[in-house]
């Protein structure tokens, strides 16, 4: 399991202490807004909903005030009628509008909310799939996976609940301080020598309340991280007995979410607090001076009634304002993690299939003219350093050398998951940057040392290689890979389920039905990476004997560890230290004295 890529998830955390709400990051949030955009349509109807349910809600204390007023002989406001019993059936007809609306304004904020939300979840694992394997070493999968679950659920609970409520808050607050000051000048300016003290407790709050948040997010992505890591390589936990080392770091990193969490709690907590103390206690003060103004004859009964619930009215909208700015919070730092994934720069691969059909064939000339390369991530270490060969079509040209010497990295180049520092990479006398990467790796397949299936049947495994294959085809590649047998052993045949990475077939298993795929996929060149070097002694005789069906008439590139499986190969280019040490046939290269192939090879024999 990898273990190199702790700080990569609290790095974020501590580069977003120094965030702040600016300009860039309102840009951002309105680029994730800009994804309602398909549905603008539904969502003004939800805002005229909104809208009608908010003002009607605040029709209700007039009504009761009115109410009020006659009971007591008082004249009726607002040309409401003189009778209790009609103003009750007023106020149930505007009830039944209310809740009309609010069942329109609810469902189409949900559907507007969530077809925007999948809009984002598809364009965040299509540009995933599409960015460059530099990305991918530098990330770790859970906390990539995190990015599409966990962070974007948090942008689904603020544009599903938290806007729309904040907008209807803000409609009563605003609605109800211009109707407390028509009923009493004196009392709304007692009432909002407070709001000043609230507003700039919010912009402190709110800053380190985004600050705990972001945190608590990161440290979230990084636990679910350590559980995919773990399961992943579960055997690997279990025969080294790690699982209480694992169990003590997933809860360590529970721990410090935890911890976060507590922190944003106590913040959350005061504010809460703080503003429940000011509000309230401000509308006993309106009441106390109410009841006086009410005993001088200033205001009737009806009318400290209803500025009381207009009071209750603001000083609500005012109490969810805190939650509310806390969850548009989260939900900001959680949508500058997608956008940053949004932002990044992609391969040029479509993910329309229309387009990715083969424009230039390939006959399978390959060559390296003078390769300087070194990895994104390490740029310091040089790992090929001059390298030059060709491969003409048909040729088997095998590579060997030491663990480290650049092998692997020749495969990557050859598929372009990575671009040359200096120097070509040529397909038919062609620069490689002159092609597109669909003609390249619809025309180049590799079989891998370490076979990675999808948890899907065999059948779906095989026929990755050509999507639309028939079930002939399907059967006639498996059977040339000396895969059918096995495959027909099983009870469902080729619709056996492989488990995830293919953990229910051997590594023979797995290897030939790789073979089967690369077959069925009737590639110019074809790249064999140790593709037998952990194989048994059977195994490797069906997976020799496949790859021999798989190597006639296309250009072969085989990265090798057992050099008997290389002896028949065109030529041999022996890499050291990133550098060309030998070339030449097997006869050629055993005759020299002193050569590395020669060490390699009699080092082999002498352990079998």
């Amino acid at each position: 399991m990898a273990r190199n890529g702790l700080n990569s998830s609290s790095a974020p955390a501590q580069e977003f202490t120094k965030s702040k709400i600016n300009k860039e990051n309102l840009q951002k949030i309105s680029a994730l807004l800009s994804y309602l955009g398909p549905y603008k349509g539904k969502f003004a109807v939800g805002m005229v909903c909104l809208f009608i349910s908010s003002l009607v809600g605040l029709v209700f204390p007039a009504i009761i005030q009115v109410m009020i007023d006659v009971a007591v002989d008082k004249a009726p406001k607002y040309g409401l009628p003189a009778s209790i019993n009609e103003i009750g059936l007023i106020a149930f007809g505007i009830l039944f509008v209310q809740a009309s609306v609010s069942f329109f304004r609810i469902r189409l904020f949900v559907e507007v909310a969530e077809k925007a939300l999948a809009d984002i979840r598809r364009d965040t694992y299509f540009k995933l799939i599409t960015l460059p394997m530099n990305f991918f070493a530098n990330r770790r999968v859970g906390e990539l996976n995190s990015r599409i679950s966990a962070d974007l659920s948090q942008v689904q609970d603020t544009l599903t609940t938290t806007l729309a409520e904040m907008i209807r808050q803000i409609i009563l607050f605003v609605g109800g301080i211009a109707i407390l000051v028509y009923v009493s000048v004196k009392l709304t300016l007692f009432l909002l020598c407070i709001l000043p003290v609230i507003v700039v407790a919010g912009i402190v709050f709110g800053k380190a309340l985004r600050k705990i948040s972001r945190s608590a997010q990161d440290k979230l992505a990084e636990s679910n991280t350590i559980v995919e890591e773990t399961l992943q390589g579960i055997s690997n936990v279990k025969a080294f007995v790690g699982e209480a080392y694992e169990a003590g770091r997933y809860d360590k990193s529970l721990r410090e979410v935890v911890r976060i969490a507590l922190r944003g709690a106590n913040y959350r907590g005061v504010f809460a607090s703080f503003i429940v103390f000011c509000l309230f206690g401000a509308i006993m003060g309106v009441l106390w001076y109410g009841a006086l103004l009410v005993e001088a004859g200033s205001l009737s009964v009806g009318d400290i009634i209803a500025y009381l619930l207009y009071s209750f009215f603001v000083g609500a909208a005012m109490g969810t304002f805190p939650d509310m700015y806390a969850n548009v919070q989260k939900a900001i730092g959680a949508s500058e993690r997608v956008l940053e994934i949004l932002a990044e720069q992609n391969e040029a691969i479509s993910i329309d299939p229309k387009n990715n059909q083969i424009k230039e064939v390939l006959h399978g000339n390959v060559a390296f003219k003078d390769a300087y390369f070194n990895y994104p991530s390490r740029k310091d270490v040089a790992v090929l350093k001059g390298v030059s060969f060709e491969a003409k079509a048909g040729e088997k040209v095998a590579i060997v050398g030491p663990s480290g010497a650049g092998k692997s990295t020749i495969a990557s180049l050859i598929l372009r998951f990575y671009d040359l520092q200096k120097g070509q990479v040529l397909f038919d006398g062609k620069a490689i940057g002159s092609l597109s990467l669909t003609d390249i790796r619809n025309q180049v397949a590799i079989v891998p040392q370490d076979v990675i299936l999808f948890g899907g049947t065999i059948r779906e495994n095989i026929a990755y290689g050509k999507i639309n294959a028939s079930d002939e085809e399907i059967t006639e590649a498996a059977k040339k890979a000396n895969a059918h047998n096995f495959i027909s052993g099983f009870p469902e045949g080729y619709e056996t389920v492989v488990g995830e990475r293919g953990v229910k077939l051997s590594g023979g298993q797995r290897q030939r039905i790789a073979i089967a795929r690369a077959l069925l996929k009737d590639p110019a060149i074809l790249i064999l990476d140790e593709a037998t070097s952990s194989l048994d002694s059977e195994s490797e005789k069906l997976v020799q004997e496949a790859l021999e069906i798989l190597m006639k008439g296309r250009t072969s590139i085989i990265i090798a560890h057992r050099l008997s499986t290389i002896r028949e190969a065109d030529k041999i280019i022996v890499l050291d230290k990133g550098q060309i040490a030998e070339s030449g046939t097997h006869k050629e290269l055993s005759e020299l004295e002193d050569g590395i192939y020669k060490r390699l090879s009699s080092l082999q024999f002498e352990f079998q």
